[in-house]
């Protein structure tokens, strides 16, 4: 009986690059796994409330928050098992290539010959994007009809869900479409330093639509109100003067529509930063509330504005890997060797293991980040505001307190609950 390493060797290079994707993805799967079992144990075990926030959490929130974050926990296993199964059946069956035919047929019929290779790829594009949508709907019919509707925070009819989708589908493929044709023809016609120009092009691309998502593109889903004059919004001005943050608008999001969760972030680079609070975290201002009903007509939610060097290395790789046709063969393509699959296989396969231990770090940086900006807080005299405003966020949406240490610090880009607010502890007291 041949061992594994012996087998191994009679391997061809394209079937060791298929195999070590298929382990690789399987094993990213396991660990998740494994660290979710971890968590579910807590939400099991931990019924009583920790004597940390006996003050602060009453036993009855303390249970409604565990029981909910319990069946998200449940509801991500089996979406994941999923998700998983599905990716490696994708694989397997030749799913990759067979669309691309599919694609190419379509594209044919539409006039276009197999030269031009970015039409297939946008309807390669289109289809793939239509098989996820169609796919993932069940989840998340289930996730929002069900999990969500059973604690409290679904605020959705199902007409009002399906609307939605489609909007975003339509609005997805309006942004994805044409910005990878470009990048597709800025590949094709950059030469040897196309990789530059890509991570050009995407770094305009991301400052553009960092700059008109709340003024164009998240309005299409929910409406945008400025916040009204008063207390609230003099003070917000005041402290973002106090502290130099160039704010120019402060904006209302009515997310009430959707969800009761409450949430609230700033957007923005340059001079040009504005803040969006969710009308749920609002909604015991009296103020706001009646300004809102005179003018009524009818994902961890961050907008992202840091583009970091990282896309310029990915694209540089990308360009050094681009020309191996066994990365094309392992994958079903002995023929052809289109760029758009080549930016999937590389991107999304063999930076692999790169992107989880990028993710980890980022992780890592986000959490220490958040610790700056509290201890920032208490250097502006606002701890004991912050402390009652953890509490209160952690309240309304049901966030559990304790958590296990390594699901913890393989997951959370915000500190737990617990060590915040221990930080926050001793500041509040003075």
């Amino acid at each position: 009986m041949a061992l594994p390493g012996e087998l191994w060797a009679e391997l061809t290079m394209e079937k060791r690059i298929f195999c070590s994707v298929l382990l690789f993805s399987w094993a990213v799967y396991l660990w998740e796994a494994f660290l979710a079992r971890r968590q579910r144990k807590v939400y099991r075990t931990t019924t009583h409330v920790p004597w940390e926030l006996g003050q602060i959490m009453d036993s009855e929130t303390f249970e409604k928050s565990r029981l909910y974050q319990l069946d998200k926990s449940t509801f991500s296993f089996w979406s994941g098992l999923y998700s998983e199964l599905e990716g490696t059946m994708i694989l397997l069956c030749g799913g990759i290539p067979f669309l691309w035919n599919v694609s190419g047929q379509i594209s044919g019929r539409a006039g276009f010959e197999p030269e031009y290779e970015i039409a297939q790829s946008l309807v390669f594009l289109l289809l793939a994007t239509l098989f996820s949508a169609v796919t993932g709907l069940p989840w998340s019919l289930y996730n929002t009809f069900v999990i969500e509707e059973k604690h409290g925070f679904n605020q959705q009819t199902l007409g009002f869900f399906f609307k939605d989708a489609i909007k975003k589908f339509i609005v997805t493929q309006c942004i994805l479409l044409p910005v990878t044709a470009l990048l597709l023809y800025i590949i094709k016609i950059g030469g040897d330093y196309f990789f530059i120009y890509a991570w050009l092009f995407t770094l305009v691309v991301s400052l553009v639509l960092v700059t008109i998502y709340a003024d164009y593109i998240a309005p299409l889903f929910d409406k945008f109100i400025p916040l009204p004059e008063g207390e609230l919004k003099q003070a917000i001005e005041m402290m973002a003067k106090s502290i130099d943050f160039p704010l120019t608008k402060v904006y209302v999001v009515e997310g009430s529509k959707r969800s009761s969760h409450s949430n609230a972030y700033f957007y923005g680079f340059f001079k040009n930063k504005r803040i969006v609070l969710f009308d749920t975290l609002l909604e015991d201002y009296c103020a706001l509330n009646k300004e809102h009903s005179e003018g009524e007509d009818g994902e961890d939610d961050d907008t992202k504005s840091k583009v970091k060097m990282n896309s310029f290395l990915c694209f540089f790789l990308f360009a050094v890997l681009i020309g191996q046709k066994e990365l094309f063969a392992a994958f079903g393509f002995y023929e052809t060797q289109p760029t758009l699959i080549g930016l999937m296989i590389i991107f999304q396969f063999i930076f692999s293991p790169y992107n989880e231990v990028l993710s980890f770090c980022l992780t890592v940086l986000s959490r220490r980040f958040e610790f700056q900006a509290d201890a920032f807080a208490k250097e502006l005299g606002k701890a004991k505001d912050l402390y009652s405003a953890l509490i209160k966020l952690n309240k309304d949406n049901l966030g559990f307190p304790v958590s296990d240490w390594i699901f913890s610090m393989w997951h959370y880009s915000h500190p737990p609950l617990l060590e915040r607010l221990q930080a926050l502890k001793d500041a509040k007291q003075d």
